[in-house]
């Protein structure tokens, strides 16, 4: 995708102001800047990781699932780490399928569940695709080590006060 000619942030920003004023315009441009951010980094992780046969959200599930004792997850939960639907999760887990990088089986423990397993092949293309990712710094190259960690704690302290997590 070729460069935009102008900043969108900085082009919303003014809008807002004469709008509303500076003080609304600063949390709107912030929010922007982060979901402008998400988009351009979500594409640069998708370029990184589709040699692999790959999308990002179908490499975090192959992730998720090799962080896991036994290498596999009931998809509702696979789908709640992702923070995605349910359906969305199926879809994931189905295309994986299809390329032989995890099994669908019935769960044992609980008969409503289907569980989302990684296989071999899953395991070798996770590998794969978490060296590039490596070698790329997840596309946040730009950002030196502490800026990357204070972004990390600007960001956490949002997802404590949505409730994300319990600290």
């Amino acid at each position: 995708m070729a460069p935009l000619r102008i900043d969108p942030v900085d082009e919303a920003r003014r809008h807002w102001e004469a709008r509303w004023g500076p003080g609304p315009s600063r949390p709107m441009a912030s929010i922007t800047s982060i979901m402008r951010a998400q988009q351009v980094l979500l594409a640069r992780l998708n370029d990184l990781v589709r040699p692999h046969g790959l999308t990002f959200p179908r490499y975090e599930a192959l992730m998720l699932l090799t962080f896991t004792r036994h290498g596999e997850l009931p998809i509702g939960k696979l789908g709640e780490r992702l923070q995605v639907h349910r359906t969305s999760a199926s879809s994931i887990v189905a295309a994986l399928e299809g390329d032989g990088l995890v099994r669908r089986v019935p769960s044992t423990r609980d008969r409503r569940a289907t569980l989302a397993v990684i296989t071999d092949a899953g395991r070798r293309v996770a590998l794969a695709a978490t060296e590039d990712l490596n070698a790329a710094d997840f596309g946040i190259g730009a950002l030196d080590a502490d800026a990357q960690e204070q972004l990390t704690t600007i960001l956490r302290t949002l997802r404590v006060d949505a409730g994300d997590f319990v600290p």
